[in-house]
């Protein structure tokens, strides 16, 4: 059963991981609800014994300096708030001792992603596939600037940090 519950969390998460990623490209905005779903998914993960007590206690520690460091950077316009609840969120996923390789794989993708969309070919496939999956307007949202979907790569790090152990 614990065994069970255990993938089930981890699949949630997943999902809802991948959802954000999606929205993030689609519409250049994570919704409150796939991060407060991810938050509340949190302590199913920790009934199945993934984490001690004490090491959840230190998740949420460096959820909470994540989100701290984070709500700077939004405060100087350099990442969106979308932006900084997923990454606060992946950490607590991630736990203390993943959570640097956490950043740096976001950072790691996050560059990879905004190289690809400054190429020509990459943007206007990112233009492309925004006007097809979002709103009308979605391809304008970022007001003529490539804007990158940074959601995509904190996903990207958040699922890679946290599932990999299943692999390894």
């Amino acid at each position: 059963m614990t065994a069970a519950l255990h993938l089930a969390a981890l699949a949630a998460f997943a999902a809802l991981m991948l959802a954000a990623a999606v929205e993030d490209f689609r519409r250049l905005v994570i919704p409150n609800r796939l991060i407060l779903a991810l938050i509340a998914t949190w302590p199913l993960y920790l009934a199945t014994g993934a984490l001690a007590p004490v090491a959840a206690l230190a998740a949420l520690g460096v959820a909470a300096a994540v989100l701290a460091v984070g709500a700077l950077l939004f405060a100087r316009g350099l990442i969106g708030g979308g932006d900084v609840k997923l990454l606060c969120a992946a950490a607590l996923w991630a736990g203390p001792a993943a959570t640097p390789r956490l950043l740096v794989l976001t950072a790691l993708f996050g560059g990879v992603l905004s190289l690809i969309l400054l190429s020509p070919l990459g943007a206007r496939l990112s233009l492309a596939g925004r006007a097809l999956l979002g709103p009308p307007d979605a391809a304008d949202a970022a007001g003529g600037r490539i804007a990158v979907p940074y959601g995509m790569a904190i996903a990207g790090a958040a699922l890679f940090v946290t599932l990999q152990p299943l692999f390894g």
